[in-house]
């Protein structure tokens, strides 16, 4: 039987339905509407009557802020519903049948959800399309129906037997050019020529599933084969083009390069020279290509151990361009899954996208188009979803706005890991050796991904390239990653692949020559895929894993502990042959050598055009200054949608897990001032001041008028930025993101990514120091518009976090500020040696402790760098020394920085100004208030990327409590255990269990298993075997079941209401003496449970505090400031009232609500600890102090006794270098208060 509920928000906590309201009438255009409901639907299926009772207050709503509904209101509106297609992956209706099941105690119950749209007003039928069309992609999602079904277990026919080509041997040259059409295959007829050929000789046809994955296998995507086509001739109009191709050759003919002229050739070259010249001595090499690898010595704990560094970069522009949700999901996904199928931790990412303007009205959203600000906000939606749930610290987010863009957008993702040299073991695989699938589970979703990236876009795309997006599912991979830190677990491994493009027709096949790969054994979603869907399927989180037969047991074994599956799909053979095997019969059965041909050689010539010398982008004024004074410039500039703040979207991305982040992204007294570069610590188990540094370098508008300058000033930005974050340009490391048109026979067309990559050769020999990995994407066109010429380049240094240079001003107490001016030719190109020289006087300065901060000079000019600098403590700038003409100019490579006081100015850099204690910005006669240029820079995106809450502020007292706590435990223990469960979702409990490991006591991380009913089972008996064995029970952050359904927290509740688990809380509680701490999803936890601010497991009530949605309708990461309002509880004895602290936040469910009369017994029983405040440390109600709406700015509270405490911010994410450009004291002194509660 199948029951229906239907959820809906009280109309306080509506937000969604409000900010859908307000984009209907603002983006959209329709006046016409006056109010929207949003009611969640769920049908459930084998749930018996007294179960389903428990779970809808508990799992389905929440009494605080939802109503329950038997049925639809009734309404004069328009009223349709949306689901998501079949096969696609619905994290709420995932979630909710975890939490079912986890109640019930049997099998995983069938749960479907959909959204209800109610839209009240006098809307047309058209008007009602438009709001359909608007929220309705049609990509993962479709109408829904309002019929009840009867059965929710889909009624799968058996598919069909993989069909054979039938006649293809015979086929005649039109007859492949009119399969290639019919097919909608991604190579070309001379490739499938090329098969034909082969086939004859094996005599016979192939099947669907060779052909299909032939055609996945030699994609562009997987198989580079644009960079791979031959180069017969390059010409070119521009002299500097034509020296660096010829400097090209000079160099093939050094190294003895017999190969042909290639884009390859070109983007690699530089690697092998520097190598040979012993330059790049430090790289990881071996056959397995997981990641940029390089070695580097770690200190951890006062020793030095060897480590491998590794970073990679990765895109999904095609995917994320029709579905911009699970798009950029999956490439932030991807991007981890590289590095980490070498068996390292990821612990910082960046993300650099492309876009065309997103003010746009969707009125000129061009027909086949999603609207520029819907793609922008889903797209960001999806990526910081998933970066956020698996626990990846964004150190870096920047968009770029450019009309080439609106051909397709540009998704990337660069990401950074880390793992101790002997985890890694690198072994050949031998016949007998298995395969063994590790991870997620075969849908269709993603099914043609690789090839579909390889193809133009039409406007066809959206409504037939559903299943080429693959969905991501965050925690899983997230169990993958605690994994492989094992080391016994990683030691196993003797090669690894992930799955990404191509399925398992690529990241199986090309573990070793000869596979015989058993398709039926592969993990199935869900019933009714064929052999070439399971072959092809592109489904996320898995990986696929070499190793010796005897370690199976102990592999899965350990895979089950981590809540993972682990199942054997293949056989390591000698024959090299790649073999499936599908229903008895075999399906696929290819030579190795036939498969590494690629296909047939394309052949190809190159024309570069000279840019336009009438306009030189790097010397003419800009437009935003032409025909203005200096100061209507500085504004112009500072509202340049490329300049602009862009922290709306950035504080969208978690920013601080890891506890290892040095920069967070904004800094400064007012957290105004952008990072530059990424840094980090590397994720040791002990301390370390051993850190990384990461940028990037790139241009849209260079890069159009020069395809060639804008790679050698990308080089240059990206190292520029490491030189001024406190790195060492000599030994940094390089890897590229090509982003083009399709090239397809045109010479001009293929002269664009020539001419970059001989720009980014000229840069890397000039800097010695090369690119050692990169990705190409090469299909950036739809219909007859191309995306701008696009070579990113990213740079990545070893720093002492000591060293570690912000970009915000330090002083106001005329402090000089000296400018690095990169010396050129007359073709515009850096003088390399005297480049070097440069950064190399500078970084000796820095290590000196001479700069206090600094920041490089691009677009916007001097007066861009010393703003950005100025804004984030408010201190003023005064240019003595900087002339009207290049105050503007984008002078990549240079650099500003502030000296301390006394110290000189380093050599080759001239003083240019001082900071004032004014705050002002004064050049060329010009005074500007740093508050008018902060809303000029702030305003432009705020309509779609917004930092404010339209909401009503509440009051905020302040009324401290100063009465501690004298209760102590009846025993006394010097280091007292804590227990931390880790359930599906959570991803601080590394972060939770060093910070009290740092406190003095003995951690217990136990990882939750809901796989089966076996596994919740076992995992109750371990909840209450650690939770008796413990002191303290700690809650950690992160996302419980993804924070789904509708509702953050919701898993752990659900958990620990069982009855064994909650006797065994409440006997540490009320017998032991014991503490509870609930950090984040930690905290949101308690609150559903009654533990705080009641101090016992109890029923939830419909007017019980809560915490919801923050007022901003977004996820808010940041720093915020709290004040200390109540030392009554014990986890507070380290600090006094009124104590103010900077801590990272992350969450999109921390609004604490709550009766003004219930806030009021708070107050006057010391369970108000910490509230959010003001730089002054009063209470504040308003946003960005007040980050999510809170009553009466609460931050943290605890139970009467003060024994459990839960609050927002995360307190564990501290330490002697997180967090520099963050001015204040970051230690609450919580868990060295909760450790010495029992000493």
């Amino acid at each position: 039987m199948v029951n229906r509920i239907f959820v809906e928000r009280k109309p306080a906590y509506a937000n969604e339905a409000r900010a859908l309201c307000a984009e209907i009438r603002d983006f959209l255009g329709i006046a016409e509407i006056e109010n929207v409901r949003i009611i969640n639907r769920y049908d459930i299926e084998g749930v018996p009557a007294d179960v389903l009772e428990k779970c809808i207050a508990t799992v389905f709503s929440e009494p605080q802020v939802d109503d329950v509904l038997e049925s639809l209101p009734q309404t004069d509106g328009a009223v349709f519903a949306a689901e998501y297609l079949p096969g696609q992956f619905d994290q709420r209706a995932d979630s909710a049948s975890q939490c079912v099941q986890f109640v019930s105690g049997g099998a995983r119950p069938l749960v479907r959800s959909a959204k209800v749209y109610l839209l009240e007003g006098g809307l047309s039928a058209a008007q009602v399309e438009a709001v359909k069309k608007h929220v309705i992609n049609p990509v993962d999602s479709r109408e829904a129906s309002f019929a009840k079904p009867d059965t929710l277990a889909a009624e799968t026919a058996a598919p069909a037997d993989v069909a054979q080509i039938e006649g293809f041997i015979t086929m005649d040259d039109d007859a492949l050019v009119s399969l290639v059409d019919s097919l909608g295959l991604a190579m070309d007829a001379d490739d499938l020529r090329f098969c034909r050929d082969y086939f004859r000789q094996e005599r016979r046809d192939p099947t669907m599933t060779e052909l299909r994955m032939i055609d996945t296998y030699w994609s562009d995507h997987c198989r580079h084969t644009t960079f791979s086509t031959v180069i017969d001739e390059v010409t070119a109009e521009n002299d500097a083009v034509a020296r660096a191709y010829d400097r090209y050759l000079k160099v093939r003919a050094e190294l003895g390069r017999t190969k042909p002229v290639t884009l390859m050739d070109i983007a690699t070259l530089a690697a092998k020279y520097l190598k040979r010249q012993g330059i790049l001595k430090n790289l990881d090499e071996s056959d397995e290509i997981n990641a940029c690898t390089v070695k580097i010595d770690v200190e951890i704990d006062g020793r030095t151990e060897p480590w491998l560094l590794l970073f990679k970069n990765e895109t999904h522009n095609h995917p994320t361009e029709i579905e911009p949700f699970g798009g950029a999901a999956t490439c932030i996904g991807g991007a981890i899954r590289d590095p980490l199928s070498g068996r390292s931790y990821v612990y910082q990412a960046m993300r650099v996208t492309g876009a065309a303007d997103p003010l746009k009205p969707v009125s000129e959203t061009m027909p086949g188009k999603l609207p520029q600000r819907k793609l922008v906000t889903t797209a960001a939606a999806g990526y910081s979803s998933y970066g956020n749930q698996i626990g990846l610290a964004a150190g870096k987010v920047q968009e770029y706005y450019h009309p080439g863009f609106v051909a397709k957008r540009m998704e990337l993702g660069a990401v950074i890991a880390a793992t101790p040299r002997d985890h890694v073991r690198r072994a050949q695989p031998e016949p007998g050796d298995i395969v063994m699938l590790l991870g997620g589970r075969t849908g269709r979703d993603g099914c043609g991904g690789a090839t579909g990236s390889s193809k133009a876009h039409n406007a066809q795309s959206l409504t037939t390239c559903g299943a080429e997006v693959q969905k991501g599912n965050a925690p899983t991979e997230r169990c993958i990653q605690r994994l492989f830190r094992h080391a016994e677990f990683a030691q196993m491994i003797k090669r690894c692949n992930d799955f990404g493009a191509g399925g398992v027709c690529v990241a199986v096949g090309e573990l070793a020559p000869g596979l015989v790969i058993e398709l039926d054994a592969v993990p199935k979603k869900y019933e009714g895929l064929d052999g070439t869907e399971l072959a092809i399927s592109e489904s996320q989180e898995r990986m696929a894993c070499v190793i010796a037969p005897d370690m199976l047991e102990r592999f899965k074994q350990m895979a089950y502990e981590e809540n993972l599956e682990a199942t054997q799909v293949a056989v390591v053979t000698e024959e090299a042959r790649l073999v499936m095997h599908w229903r008895g019969k075999t399906i696929v059965d290819l030579s190795r050598a036939f498969l590494d041909t690629n296909g047939v050689t394309q052949h190809a010539e190159a024309e570069v055009a000279a840019p336009d010398e009438t306009a030189p982008y790097l010397t003419r004024k800009p437009d935003f200054a032409k025909d203005r004074t200096v100061r209507e410039a500085w504004l112009a500039m500072l509202s340049d949608l490329n300049i602009c703040s862009q922290k709306g979207l950035v504080e969208r991305f978690d920013g601080t897990i890891g506890a290892g982040t040095i920069l967070a992204p904004y800094g400064g007294v007012y957290r105004d001032s952008p990072n530059e570069a990424m840094a980090a610590l590397i994720p040791t188990p002990g301390e370390t001041t051993t850190a990384t540094l990461m940028s990037h370098g790139y241009d849209p508008e260079l890069s159009t008028w020069s395809p060639f300058h804008g790679a050698v000033y990308a080089v240059t930005e990206s190292l520029a930025k490491i030189c001024a974050a406190g790195g060492d340009v000599s030994r940094a490391r390089l890897t590229f993101q090509e982003y083009f048109e399709r090239l397809n026979r045109n010479k001009l067309s293929w002269g664009k990514p020539a001419a970059a990559l001989l720009g980014g050769l000229s840069a890397q020999l000039g800097f010695g120091t090369a690119s050692i990995g990169g990705k190409d994407s090469m299909s950036g066109t739809f219909e007859d518009i191309h995306v701008p010429p696009t070579l990113v380049s990213f740079a990545v240094g070893m720093v002492d976090a000591r060293n570690v240079v912000s970009t915000d001003l330090k002083g106001a107490e005329g402090h000089r500020l000296a400018l690095l001016t990169l010396p050129v030719d007359d073709a515009l190109v850096p003088e390399y040696d005297k480049a070097l020289m440069l950064y190399e006087s500078l970084h000796q300065a820095i290590l000196r402790g001479d700069v206090l901060s600094a920041h490089t000079v691009g677009r916007g000019g001097i007066a861009a760098a010393v703003t950005m600098m100025a804004m984030g403590s408010r201190i003023g700038v005064k240019l003595t020394d900087v002339a009207e003409e290049e105050l503007f100019l984008p002078a990549y490579g240079g650099i500003v920085v502030e000296l301390k006081p006394g110290a000189p100015v380093p050599a080759g850099l001239r003083e240019i100004g001082v900071t004032t204690e004014s705050a002002t910005l004064s050049a060329c006669g010009m005074t500007l208030s740093l508050s008018e240029a902060h809303g000029a820079w702030s305003e432009p995106l705020e309509s779609v990327f917004p930092t404010e809450a339209k909401a009503k502020h509440t009051t905020a007292p302040f009324i401290p409590y100063e009465t501690r706590s004298a209760a102590r435990p009846k025993l006394q223990i010097a280091k007292p255990r804590v227990f931390i469960p880790s359930f599906p979702g959570t991803n601080c409990e590394l972060d939770s269990e060093k910070a009290f490991r740092r406190a003095g006591a003995e951690t217990d991380v136990f990882v939750f298993r809901n796989l089966t009913a076996k596994g919740i089972e076992e995992s109750v008996e371990a909840l209450v075997r650690g939770i008796n064995a413990a002191q303290i029970v700690m809650l950690p952050g992160g996302f419980s079941a993804g924070d789904e359904p509708d509702g953050s927290g919701k898993f752990i509740a659900t958990a620990l209401r069982n009855p064994r688990i909650m006797e065994a809380i409440m006997n540490l509680l009320n017998q032991r003496d014991g503490l509870m701490l609930g950090i984040c999803n930690g905290f949101q936890a308690l609150i559903k449970l009654g533990l705080v601010p009641y101090g016992e497991i109890r029923t939830i009530r419909e007017d019980d505090p809560t915490l919801t949605y923050n007022t901003i309708g977004r996820h808010a990461a940041t720093h915020v400031r709290t004040v200390v309002s109540s030392v009554k509880s014990p986890w507070m004895a380290g600090v006094n009232v009124g104590d103010v602290h900077q801590v990272a936040i992350s969450h999109g469910e921390g609004r604490f609500v709550c009766r003004e009369a219930q806030l009021k017994q708070l107050v006057a029983n010391g369970q108000i600890v910490t509230q959010y405040c003001t730089i002054d440390g009063v209470p504040a109600v308003k946003m960005p102090e007040n980050p999510n709406g809170s009553y009466w700015a609460v931050e943290g509270i605890c139970s009467p006794d003060g024994r459990v405490l839960g609050k927002m911010g995360h307190s564990e994410r501290i330490g002697a270098n997180v967090a520099r450009n963050i001015p204040g004291e970051k230690d609450q002194k919580i868990f060295e208060s909760g450790v010495a509660y029992f000493g």
